[in-house]
């Protein structure tokens, strides 16, 4: 990308549980900054506890921090849509429930009109043999998860969930996506 330097953009992304969704996240080339939160949900200052309910409304989220000279928002959604699967309402594998939806939640217009444009493209091209559910809303009523979410996969690597879900996204990462791995 040329022109003048790009100020750094914040996209959060809902894609099933977060500790998988910031394992990949944290390796993609640009990506300043990866939280794990809940987002889009009814009450305030959520814990983890109450998110799980499913009372709340929360989504299971990544807030994103990205540098668009390095990476554009396309990129950083054809990653989102390679690592989870966008056609399962409520569900990302044998996690159930509204917190586990496929959402993507924009901090701008241009970001919304890019969700758009890719799951409009993904649908006429036949990519997925089902309809794409991911939500597309403004981020709202976002809130970090608990310290000890954070950085999960990379401080547990040998837990049993990171094992069983988080490793293979994030090996289907770096097998997709070689150019936008971190060096």
């Amino acid at each position: 990308m040329t022109g003048s330097p790009q100020s750094p953009q914040t996209i959060t992304l809902g894609g099933g549980c977060f500790w998988c969704t910031e394992a990949v996240y944290v390796q993609v080339r640009g990506v300043l900054d990866v939280e794990s939160g809940f987002s889009n949900g009814q009450s305030q200052n959520p814990s983890y506890e109450d998110v799980c309910t499913g009372a709340t409304g929360h989504n299971e989220v990544v807030k994103l921090v990205y540098d668009p000279a390095q990476i554009s928002t396309r990129e950083v959604l054809e990653i989102f849509f390679v690592i989870h699967d966008p056609t399962t309402l409520n569900r990302q594998g044998n996690d159930t429930g509204t917190q586990y939806r496929s959402g993507i939640y924009f901090s701008t217009p241009e970001q919304q009109a890019v969700a758009k444009e890719v799951i409009a493209e993904m649908a006429a091209s036949g990519t997925y043999s089902q309809a794409i559910v991911t939500e597309v809303l403004p981020v709202s009523n976002y809130w970090p998860a608990e310290d000890y979410h954070q950085d999960f996969f990379a401080r547990n690597p040998d837990q049993g969930y990171c094992m069983a879900v988080a490793a293979p996204k994030v090996a289907k990462f770096r097998k997709t996506f070689l150019r936008l791995q971190k060096d």
